[in-house]
């Protein structure tokens, strides 16, 4: 029997054992390895020092929530996707989640073949921006008396600008249809655009000025 190459590790974070012993069984599976954690604390402790390739992270865990985990790990900025895992009462708090840099979140309950699915096409999409080693073209726009854009919008802004479709965006970045269109809308309302045009206006009116 030919040994399976692991797709790299997968960190797991979720009180509940048989949430941790159902992605462990699928994602294992898949080729991945899993570590699981009950609470954050011990994410903490080894996400710290080791870089997975993904981390799934439970919104609501014992101690620090999951979104005090995230702003801990300095979300948009670790060196890897990270996605919440939320109950059907806890969308709000994972949208919230999304905007401290989250890169996307999984609803309770769900399949086996849809997490590996997103985690898949996450991780593909995250290697593929490293190794063109993408800063958002328009990271270094200012848009005068607005509250800055994050990283993540901005990128979302760059497919946006480019005629992307949610899908397409969405493919690109590994983020599903719905959590762009999420980012759509605080961009719109960070800038202050009406619509879709008034937003392309608006960037298209800064990058005039900056260039």
């Amino acid at each position: 029997m030919v040994e399976q190459t692991s797709r790299g590790e997968i960190f797991v974070v979720d009180d509940d054992p048989a949430v941790r012993d159902t992605l462990s069984m699928v994602l294992k599976a898949a080729g991945y390895e899993v570590i699981c954690f009950a609470d954050g604390a011990a994410l903490l402790s080894v996400a710290r020092s080791r870089t997975p390739a993904a981390v799934l992270l439970d919104v609501n865990i014992p101690g620090k929530s999951g979104l005090d985990i995230l702003k801990e790990l300095h979300g948009e900025d670790y060196p890897a996707p990270i996605f919440m895992i939320s109950g059907q009462g806890d969308i709000a708090m994972a949208v919230g989640a999304i905007k401290s840099g989250a890169l996307d979140f999984i609803e309770k309950p769900f399949r086996g073949s849809e997490i590996v699915g997103r985690l898949d096409e996450a991780i593909g999409a995250y290697a593929r921006r490293q190794s063109e080693n993408a800063s958002p073209k328009f990271g270094s726009l200012h848009f005068p008396g607005r509250e800055p854009l994050t990283r993540r919008e901005r990128e979302v802004l760059e497919q946006f600008a480019a005629g992307a479709s949610n899908k397409e965006a969405g493919r690109t970045l590994g983020i599903s249809p719905r959590t762009i269109e999420d980012h759509r809308a605080n961009i719109m309302k960070k800038l202050g655009a009406r619509n879709a045009a008034d937003l392309i206006r608006i960037v298209m009116t800064a990058a005039q000025r900056a260039s």
